[in-house]
């Protein structure tokens, strides 16, 4: 007996936690696709989970940081959402390639056209960003998820560094380290030596014909002077005693 109610309390109680960390954890998130470097581009996920069992999500709004502006965000098509891009003027233009950016995107919304996110499915929107920041560890995503019975959600709330989580918290980018300069690595320079290998290669016909159209060529003239000798030899012994006869 003593068993049996230690196990149903011991049920129990972890129903509890399931049915409290469940809410917790299923909030709006953002994931890279691979890594998300400081200073490079990535590729972004925000993944929207449905909360409500009785209503469905109908539009999802992101917004940027506003203290560390991307010059480049091109969202996804996603079929059955529409998508509206809002930019704002920057305090600091970017530079970017040799070029100045005076704007940057500051919203990006999804709105269900012919979709919904329904009770117990989620949708990722996957957007393309870039250059990340240098100077930051993370990047906050403030966003809003709207159902379709008027309910609104704001996913706003920064963490902060060992605190619990909050209620509604924002998704958060966390940036790995710069990667370093591929250009000159291990493996261009292995290519570069198969290159020198193949050309070397390629070279050592032509050079081995070249050598041997050169001993060939000097054999020839050697010859050509050595029967040259010897006919003019032959033509002075000839005038010389021609030259007897007619004085005999």
């Amino acid at each position: 007996m003593k068993l049996s109610r230690i196990a149903l309390a011991a049920g129990v109680a972890a129903s509890t936690v399931l049915l409290v960390a469940g809410p917790a954890s299923a909030h709006v998130s953002v994931q890279p696709v691979g890594e998300a470097a400081k200073g490079g581009y990535a590729t972004l996920n925000f993944k929207v989970p449905n909360e409500r069992d009785q209503a469905s999500t109908v539009k999802l709004e992101v917004n940027f940081p506003a203290d560390h502006p991307l010059s480049s965000v091109t969202p996804q098509a996603v079929p059955g959402w529409k998508i509206s891009i809002d930019k704002s003027k920057l305090d600091k233009p970017l530079e970017v390639h040799g070029k100045k950016i005076t704007e940057a995107v500051s919203k990006v919304t999804w709105t269900a056209d012919d979709s919904e996110i329904a009770p117990g499915y989620f949708q990722q929107f996957p957007v393309s960003v870039g250059a990340l920041p240098e100077d930051a560890d993370q990047l906050v995503f403030k966003a809003i998820q709207t159902y379709d019975n008027k309910e609104v959600v704001r996913w706003i709330e920064e963490p902060k560094a060992g605190g619990e989580e909050p209620d509604s918290p924002a998704p958060v980018l966390k940036l790995t380290a710069a990667s370093e300069d591929g250009h000159g690595g291990a493996a261009d320079d292995d290519a570069k030596e198969g290159d020198d290998h193949k050309a070397a290669d390629s070279d050592a016909p032509a050079k081995e014909s070249s050598t041997a159209a050169s001993s060939s060529s000097d054999t020839t003239a050697r010859t050509l002077g050595i029967i040259g000798i010897v006919i003019g030899i032959a033509g002075v012994a000839f005038g010389v005693l021609a030259g007897r006869r007619r004085s005999a």
